[in-house]
């Protein structure tokens, strides 16, 4: 199976203060993190998906080896930004997609790994953290489509996976499930 990545990397980071593309963590940007961390998980091709501070974002960050598509609508939520992600696929191969937002620091190649391996045209699969679902969320072909139709605002594929069976891929032990809103949920340690 071949299976594709998209970081969601578009939003303001109001919250947080700047574009969470731009958070340096580690030595490195989140943005370039999260397509390494993809790319590390088998997925190919990984697509980037900006929008606040694009230009910036795209003077900063190395973004190596990836796609990037710029989400003209940003503002308008993450919605738009996974349906720009899942648009910009439509051209490929790809069987599925695995789509993890730019601050999930603590989600690292093999979460991805396991959420990948049950892709497929029909899967649906997310990991799992404390027994909740939480990121990568992996999505079949099939169910681009529908992702993408329901995708408004902030939610994202949230809506169209809660009507829906969705695989939990136990990550625990291997990831942290936080997302970073504001800088001091940036772990101090480095995970």
């Amino acid at each position: 199976m071949r299976v594709a990545g998209v970081v969601l990397a578009a939003g303001a980071g109001r919250r947080f203060g700047m574009p969470k593309a731009l958070v340096e963590h580690r030595g490195s940007l989140l943005v370039d993190r999260a397509a390494r961390v993809l790319a590390e998980g088998g997925c190919s091709p990984v697509v980037v998906v900006l929008g606040a501070a694009a230009d910036e974002v795209r003077e900063q960050a190395e973004l190596a080896g990836v796609s990037v598509v710029v989400n003209p609508d940003w503002d308008s939520g993450m919605g738009s930004s996974l349906r720009v992600g899942i648009d910009a696929l439509t051209s490929t191969d790809a069987d599925a997609a695995v789509v993890l937002p730019v601050d999930m620091p603590g989600i690292g190649a093999e979460a991805v790994r396991r959420v990948a391996e049950l892709a497929g045209p029909s899967a649906l699969a997310a990991a799992a953290h404390d027994g909740r679902r939480s990121h990568p969320v992996l999505l079949g072909r099939e169910h681009w489509a529908g992702a993408r139709a329901s995708a408004t605002g902030d939610a994202g594929a949230r809506g169209y996976l809660r009507d829906r069976e969705v695989v939990l891929v136990p990550c625990d032990d291997v990831s942290a499930g936080f997302d970073v809103d504001r800088p001091e949920d940036l772990p101090a340690d480095g995970t």
